[in-house]
């Protein structure tokens, strides 16, 4: 009887085509209200990333180490907000919060990719960083062209790699249920619904967490303990130089990692007893505020890119200033 009933669960998990995310509120009329708070921030994320994107490929005086990396922050900083906000714009706007079995681990590669690249980035900043400060005079030796452009190949090619293994390992997978507590595909709440043996699973995921985390936080405290070090001995200079270039990458290291923190604590945890909607926050908090904070800390902190800023919002208001001119010269003249 056992072994029917096992049977039977076995061949209709084989049938599931779609995923209910559950955590969308029943709104009523203000769902168009949060559609358009989201859309407004996701072109807001869009705007000042690729303006800083283009900033950096345009002009030369940028085309050094650490504005590549930075680059390469906010290129990751697009894709996984593009994993994120267009489906979560259909989700607010539909009745019924189901996505297709395929889209659901397309997201779920978006996603988790987008976290493993965002650590990764600012782990390598932190490393540039640290021989920008401590061997300034073989800086360009030690991070030449070619080193930078193979530090941000591999970076991203192994973060690819390490999701496409885990999506192939819960693909397969037989499930029991549809039901995702979530706003959002998530490979855990997949794994949860297997009825299926999921040892390999875990161990990977495990295995993958730990190596990615262990391996990112010990070279940016190894980086951070020789910065403060140099600090403490050095010049005047040299402090000036490392508060001004590694605040922002230590804004963006702390709010990335209790975005992290807030997301790894409400899924492992029963947070029944809290609120949906700060359930809600603290799932998308990783996903909404480094793509959001990220541009603005690095644009406004970095003396090279705000100067360009000051220069193109100097040159835009000189050009109008001259349509105006114009305008008024051929009233007069009428």
């Amino acid at each position: 009887m056992y072994g029917k009933n096992k049977k039977r669960i076995m061949t209709n998990s084989s049938q599931v085509s779609y995923f209910t995310l559950t955590a969308y509120l029943d709104s009523g009329a203000l769902k168009y209200l949060y559609f358009t708070v989201v859309a407004f921030l996701y072109i807001v994320i869009v705007t000042v990333n690729v303006l800083l994107i283009v900033v950096i490929c345009v002009n030369r005086s940028l085309h050094e180490p650490m504005y590549m990396f930075l680059c390469s922050l906010f290129v990751n900083e697009l894709y996984g907000s593009t994993g994120l906000f267009p489906s979560l714009l259909l989700q607010i706007l539909s009745d019924v919060h189901t996505v297709s079995a395929p889209l659901c681990f397309l997201q779920i590669f978006s996603l988790y990719s987008y976290a493993n690249l965002q650590l990764s980035n600012l782990a390598i900043m932190s490393y540039d960083r640290y021989l920008a400060i401590c061997f300034p005079l073989q800086y360009h030796t030690r991070m030449s062209p070619f080193k930078v452009s193979m530090l941000i190949v591999l970076t991203w090619f192994s973060s690819f790699l390490g999701i496409t293994l885990l999506i192939s390992l819960s693909a397969p997978l037989q499930l029991c249920g549809n039901i995702i507590n979530k706003v959002y595909c998530d490979n855990y709440s997949v794994v949860k619904l297997a009825c299926s043996d999921t040892t390999v699973n875990n161990i990977y995921g495990i295995l993958g967490a730990i190596f990615i985390t262990i391996s990112s936080v010990t070279l940016i405290l190894y980086t951070y303990m020789r910065i403060l070090k140099v600090c403490f001995s050095g010049s005047k200079q040299t402090r000036q130089k490392a508060i001004s270039t590694c605040t922002p990458h230590l804004a963006s290291l702390l709010n990335f990692s209790c975005g992290s923190f807030f997301e790894t604590a409400q899924s492992r945890s029963n947070m029944k007893h809290v609120p949906n909607m700060v359930r809600v926050f603290l799932s998308l908090y990783w996903l909404i505020c480094p793509p959001l904070c990220n541009p603005l800390l690095y644009g406004l902190s970095l003396t090279k890119i705000r100067i360009i800023y000051k220069g193109l919002i100097f040159v835009k208001c000189r050009c109008l200033m001259l349509k105006l001119r114009q305008g008024s010269a051929l009233v007069k003249r009428k």
